[in-house]
């Protein structure tokens, strides 16, 4: 770069060069620290956070510059609003997708990793965000991920972290553990492999304990309302009651041995109930038959001596399936365990059965089966032939025989039937009285379910920072005192995950093998690594603490900073991410770290970008790289004509055609101000349009109506430039400031050269006039005999009077009245109508 670019404005007899100007701007902006912010001394401060993204070696997407400029707008927007504001990032930097491609192209991780950083570090910068990048972060970084670990250790002096043995969804591809959502029709979302269910020993977070507190806080947070309906519709409550069945003819079934008494692991000699969760205790008295999950711990011992080798063989296959699948299968199977127990509303003796369609990881994993009123209980009722009965109706109907060709699911306007007392009362009455009267009996009490479980953080793959838990053969589990941490990931050459269910850090048996904290004997390290979820879950506490390496996050700048302003995001993260920042953020308050309990004060879901109609992806080659489009429009043109593309939380369709239409107003924007006259003054109906533009700009930017706000600044333009004429400094110099959020570098670099030295972003927002934005004159519409006829100009608050004169003194409507007006309507401002 020679030293007239890097010290002098450009040339402007040259025209608009954004290579030269964004260079010049980019070299500026680090020489000067513009980007830094006081995080001590700052006044009125704003936390602008986007979601950091995951390092890929392809380099940036375009959908995450689409969610990075959105961000920076808005950040800009409240540093010229006067706000101190602070827009760091870093990358989320661990992890499978890492991993995996890192044994496909034969690169160790912690070799590929930084390498993607620094290109995606390269692409960002050449974007002109924002970022103050003394405050990078990435999770694979130690400093990092040992305050990860300390977090997990927090959680485990509190009883929120424990480990046990569970199901999980297996891939065999990826050798992991694979969330629900990473399961899509049965097969991995990543790699396609059909997944396995298997029990391995996990480690969890109870944050099931917190789904209360989850749920209700979601109606006091500012958040986009579909973010707040999905995590709404994934804590799932269920308000309902826990009935008890009965087993009968315990005594012949397992004579006099004594046997587990439910789900407590407590031995008694005493009678077995099973107990099954229900939203709908109303419909009991149609409750034919009961079924448990091939797992529920009571099936060996309800299985009979002639159904034990069928039970056994369906358990095997249930075992084979993923749990996703099992929940969305149509297919209905199951086996009868050859007992029976005494449904406690009717007295009567009903059949138990196992299915693949109860799972044990929701409510108590046996249901009481009501095919009359339920679709799945219905469907399996038809397929083994069991009875259907019918207990609820619609009011006023005499119908009581069964449900023929599908179930009765109406809860609204319809009455309890064949229910003994109960007949006639509604659903909800119905509810509140049977357990009222089952529970005097002994056989059910009200309770609240979710559908949320607890959080599986276990990972047996290596790219990931391990779990802080040692195993002591004398001492048990043994948490990594915090003087010790963090736990650092070795350098393993073969890190290949194998059919085990082991990490391959078993493998390495110096990392391995290790001293007891506590009694100095032999012990040996958890092998696991934890969830990259985890990782996310905190790092906005990080960032404004990142010279601190004694502490996650310092007091006094939290309490400053935090919780976080404004975060923006894509709504694929409004379940995990987001309620697992959530939770975390609530365990801290509760063990006094912060005094808030959520972390995003304000967030919003941007939408996605497709191109020419359809999903962008490798294998269709439409896949947009920034650095080309840069190169060729420059990054003020791209970023303005992404936030163009259509309304900023929807997204819009990128097509190559339409960009140079932005390049053509930042051109015009250019010549504009570079030409503009000094003397003079400015144009009265031209200063009307650019307060008018104010406004409209000033209110659509804070409501991320970015292609609104731009539409509206080119409309401007061409008020400015129309007939060709040139513009007064006092009509472009606002719309510099206007202008710089969405396009900074030339911004820049126009507000230099109409010979201000400081940023333009330290020089505040531009001034709304109503008075200058008030119009002269209003347009009004004539209607003649129901018909619109055209239009008259009128004085702003012109009378009835002088309307109708107007309306006459025009010949092309005045034709129109034939004879004496009988009657005239006047809608002020608006609208003429003449009645003959």
């Amino acid at each position: 770069m020679t030293e007239s670019i890097h010290h002098a404005p450009a040339d402007e007899s040259a025209g608009y060069q954004p290579a030269a100007i964004e260079r010049k701007w980019q070299e500026r902006w680090e020489t000067r620290g513009t980007n830094h912010t006081d995080l001590i001394a700052g006044a009125s401060p704003f936390y602008a956070l986007m979601m950091f993204p995951y390092p890929s070696a392809e380099g940036l997407h375009v959908g995450n510059l689409f969610a990075f400029t959105g961000n920076d707008i808005y950040g800009r927007f409240q540093r010229l609003q006067g706000h101190t504001v602070f827009e760091p990032l870093g990358f989320d930097a661990f992890g499978i997708h890492s991993e995996n491609f890192a044994l496909k192209v034969g690169t160790h991780p912690a070799v590929l990793i930084p390498k993607n950083i620094d290109n995606f570090r390269r692409q960002l910068k050449r974007a002109g965000l924002m970022i103050d990048w003394r405050h990078e972060l990435s999770t694979t970084d130690p400093d990092y991920y040992k305050w990860t670990q300390w977090v997990f250790l927090e959680l485990y002096k509190r009883g929120l972290a424990y480990k046990k043995r569970a199901a999980v969804n297996w891939c065999p591809n990826d050798k992991t553990v694979l969330a629900n959502e990473q399961v899509i029709a049965g097969e991995c979302e990543r790699c396609g492999a059909k997944v396995e269910q298997r029990f391995l020993e996990q480690w969890f977070f109870r944050i099931t304990d917190y789904a209360g507190r989850l749920l209700a806080n979601l109606d006091t947070i500012d958040w986009s309302e579909s973010t707040k309906l999905a995590q709404r519709n994934w804590i799932g409550r269920s308000d309902g009651a826990e009935l008890s069945f009965r087993v009968q003819d315990l005594e012949e079934l397992v004579g006099t041995a004594t046997i587990a008494s439910g789900l407590s692991g407590e031995f008694s000699a005493q009678p077995l109930d099973i107990r099954v969760f229900t939203t709908r205790p109303d419909t009991i008295f149609g409750a034919t038959y009961l079924v448990l999950a091939p797992e529920h711990p009571l099936v060996d011992t309800l299985t009979t001596d002639e159904q034990r080798a069928a039970v056994d063989a369906y358990k095997g296959r249930a075992a084979k399936q993923d749990i996703v699948t099992r929940k969305v299968s149509k297919e209905k199977t199951g086996v009868f365990t050859g007992s029976f127990a005494i449904n406690p509303a009717t007295q009567q003796p009903i059949p138990i059965w196992i299915a693949d369609y109860v799972l044990m990881e929701y409510g108590t994993g046996a249901i009481m089966a009501v095919p009359g009123h339920d679709e799945r209980d219905f469907e399996f009722a038809k397929v083994f032939d069991l009875p259907i009965v019918r207990v609820v109706a619609a009011r006023g109907s005499h119908d009581l025989r069964p449900p023929a060709d599908a179930a009765y699911v109406e809860s609204d306007d319809v009455q309890i039937v064949n229910s003994g007392r109960f007949d006639g009362l509604d659903v909800r009455e119905a509810k509140r009285q049977i357990v009222d009267w089952l529970e005097s009996r002994g056989h059910a009490h009200g309770v609240v379910n979710y559908r949320l479980h607890d959080w599986c953080i276990s990972r047996q793959r290596y790219w990931g920072p391990p779990i802080p838990i040692i195993y002591c053969e004398k001492c048990g589990t043994v948490p990594v005192p915090e003087k010790d941490l963090p736990v650092e990931l070795p350098f393993v050459e073969d890190f290949k995950p194998d059919d085990t269910g082991i990490s391959p850090l078993a493998r390495v048996e110096s990392w391995h093998r290790v001293a007891c904290p506590t009694c100095g004997g032999d012990a040996r390290r958890e092998t696991d690594v934890s969830d990259t979820f985890l990782d996310s879950a905190w790092y906005f506490l990080r960032y404004p603490s990142t010279d601190f390496d004694t502490v996650p996050f310092d007091p006094a700048l939290t309490k400053k900073w935090l919780p976080v302003t404004s975060y923006i995001g894509g709504n694929e993260h409004a379940v995990l991410h987001l309620l697992y920042s959530r939770f975390i953020t609530m365990v801290l308050h509760d063990a006094g770290h912060l005094d808030f309990e959520e972390p995003f004060a304000k967030f919003r879901a941007h939408g996605m970008i497709i191109r020419e109609g359809a999903k962008m992806s490798k294998s269709r080659g439409n896949v947009v790289n920034p650095d080309e489009y840069i190169e060729r429009w420059g990054a003020d043109t791209f970023r303005t004509y992404l936030m163009f593309l259509g309304p900023y939380e929807e997204g819009g369709d990128f097509r190559d055609q339409s960009i140079a239409g932005v390049r053509r107003f930042l051109d015009r924007l250019w010549s504009s101000v570079t030409s503009a006259a000094a003397a003079g003054a400015p144009d009265r109906a031209v200063l009307r349009k650019l307060h008018q533009t104010i406004e409209k700009v000033s209110g659509d930017i804070p409501a991320l109506s970015y292609n609104t706000a731009i539409a509206a600044m080119m409309e401007y333009i061409n008020v400015v430039r129309r007939g060709e004429r040139t513009a007064h400094r006092d009509e472009v110099e606002p719309l510099v400031r206007l202008v710089s959020p969405f396009a900074p570098h030339v911004a820049e670099e126009l507000w230099e050269l109409l010979g201000h030295e400081e940023s333009v972003f330290d020089a505040g927002w531009p001034a709304f006039d109503p008075a200058l934005a008030a119009e002269d004159a209003v347009t009004v519409a004539v209607q003649i005999g129901g018909k619109m006829r055209g239009t008259i100009q009128l004085p702003v608050g012109g009378s009835q009077e002088a309307a109708l004169a107007a309306a006459m003194a025009a010949p092309e409507i005045a034709k129109f009245v034939t004879g004496e007006p009988r009657k005239v309507i006047y809608v002020q401002g608006r609208m003429l109508n003449i009645v003959l």
